[in-house]
């Protein structure tokens, strides 16, 4: 039996169509635009929220986390030697250093092709998925990062929580198709249908996925082929984690309850509120006042008439107005606490410190329950390997001094940046310096190796700004030679002086300076 990659799509959808009615109605609640409904097109008019903290909780908490899980100044990964690297260079301190400084030059290669690429926009739109879908799947490629929605792929997990399958669905021109299969696929088509779908089935076997892309049951030419799991372009992300599903809840859907009240008391408020300010005068009928006279008449106008024959509607609605503006404020609060629309951790300024991205990676740890760890596993450790094993098959990469060694990837709070080791190694000199007073750190420690380590911790490369051991020996070798000629002409001045007896010495040392530049000359 074959299997065919839409057959596996449809198969699969009943599963994630519960999944995908949460996201849509927690869309409708925050962005609408972000999950649309099943029958939607280009003319498709979304309606707008009546409040806004939603989407500001959606944004705000989406810029949190982009900035704490890809920063732009400093690496939110690290490189490090694993410990059979550590044991076999044992004792060979500058070649530690120089394997240090190799790794930090790649953090810094694989940062600079992150921005050139401009991953993070793709990133931050899928954090927003993330936060109202609980799902989105990313797929990191040589041209950039793609993003497709709940609505555009299934996925199916093993009860550990592995991915076994993933298949994407996407609609293109057949024009776009190549040449081998575009008139089989033309022929296929029915009345007025212009757009064909595109099924790419990625099916994991052991520590590899098969993969291969198919329109209308008709494989596409060249597009079969394999990749090793770790390795992986397709990277399936969820919020939250359910023992025993394939999909993961958002975190809208927690406060779906508070965000619901909230819709429904603001759009009560702002209606009734529209009603309340709606003047009418009504006229008794039976009265001397005529209706049509009195609107018609203009301002200081003298009409025959009753003042009490008319009256002005009014909606006594104050009180019940009241009580659902205070339900609605505590209702808000609850959601700015819940989005972290309170927190003002980081500073309005255009460079942001490492210990500010660290405290807001902290912040959302604790917010969230987790959350960043999980992402940090999940996304940014796949993500760092991914772009390696790009840039490593484009020799994009710096090579390391030494041959065979593999680099150990180490992602949240412990790798935002070098910074960390940096703090140690600074905590580590002033306690020894305190301890053991400063002649103790220019005895025992290598200063040249201690600043290296400094530069390549704040991500600076030390090479041509750092002297080697080589070109500090050279300079003292050269002041040596300096002392020692100095020495020399000092002793033959002496000499001289002694020999001639009534010459002074001081015409002697200003005959010897003057011949001496004439000599340079």
């Amino acid at each position: 039996m074959n299997i065919t990659a839409q057959g596996r799509y449809e198969a699969c959808e009943s599963e994630r169509e519960t999944f995908l009615d949460r996201a849509r109605d927690s869309s409708k609640l925050t962005l609408p635009t972000l999950i649309p409904p099943s029958n939607y097109s280009n003319a498709t008019k979304y309606s707008t929220p009546f409040n806004s903290v939603g989407a500001r909780g959606v944004n705000n908490l989406a810029s949190k986390l982009l900035l704490s899980l890809v920063p732009p100044n400093a690496p939110f990964f690290r490189l490090k030697m694993d410990d059979f690297v550590i044991k076999e260079i044992e004792g060979d301190e500058s070649l530690k250093t120089n394997i240090e400084e190799g790794l930090s030059q790649i953090e810094r290669a694989i940062m600079t092709d992150i921005d050139v690429m401009s991953d993070r926009v793709a990133i931050f739109e899928a954090l927003k998925h993330l936060i109202v879908a609980g799902n989105v799947l990313l797929f990191v490629g040589e041209d950039g990062i793609r993003v497709f929605p709940l609505s555009r792929y299934v996925v199916k997990r093993d009860p550990s929580g592995n991915v076994i399958e993933i298949v994407t669905k996407e609609s293109l021109s057949p024009n776009m198709l190549p040449e081998e299969i575009r008139p089989a696929v033309v022929d296929q088509l029915k009345g007025d249908e212009k757009s064909v779908d595109l099924f790419t089935y990625i099916h994991r076997k052991k520590d590899k996925f098969v993969v291969f892309q198919e329109v209308k049951g008709i494989v596409v030419p060249k597009s079969q082929g394999t990749f090793l799991a770790d390795k992986s372009p397709y990277i399936p992300l969820r919020f939250n984690r359910v023992d025993g599903e394939s999909y993961g809840r958002g975190y809208v859907e927690e406060y779906y309850g508070d965000l619901k009240s909230l819709e429904g008391l603001t759009r009560a408020i702002v209606e009734g509120s529209a009603a309340a300010s709606k003047v009418l005068f009504m006229v008794a009928p039976n009265g001397t006042t005529r209706a049509r006279k009195l609107g018609e008449s203009p301002n200081g106008a003298i009409i025959e008439g009753s003042a009490n024959d008319v009256s002005v509607l009014q909606v006594n609605k104050f009180n019940d107005f009241r009580i659902a503006y205070d339900t609605m404020n505590r209702i808000e609060t609850r959601l700015q606490l819940a989005f972290l629309l309170n927190s003002s951790i980081q500073r309005n300024a255009e460079r942001v410190t490492a210990s500010e991205i660290r405290f807001m990676a902290e912040d959302l740890e604790q917010a969230l329950g987790g959350i960043y760890s999980i992402l940090s596993q999940e996304f940014q450790l796949p993500y760092v390997m991914r772009k390696m094993a790009m840039m490593e098959k484009n020799k994009k990469l710096p090579k390391l001094p030494k041959d065979g060694v593999r680099p150990s990837i180490v992602t949240g709070l412990e790798a935002l940046g070098r910074g960390n080791d940096k703090n140690k190694l600074i905590a580590f000199l002033q306690t020894l310096a305190a301890t053991l007073g400063q002649e103790t750190i220019a005895k025992y420690i290598n200063v040249t190796d201690a600043v290296s380590r400094l530069a390549t911790s704040e991500g600076i490369d030390p090479k041509g700004l750092v002297r080697n051991e080589q070109e500090l020996q050279a300079e003292m070798e050269a002041q040596m030679q300096a002392q020692q000629a100095q020495q020399l002409t000092q002793a033959g001045i002496q000499v001289g002086a002694q020999k001639l007896g009534n010459i002074p010495s001081e015409n002697i040392t200003e005959s010897l300076s003057q011949l001496q530049e004439q000599i340079g000359q």
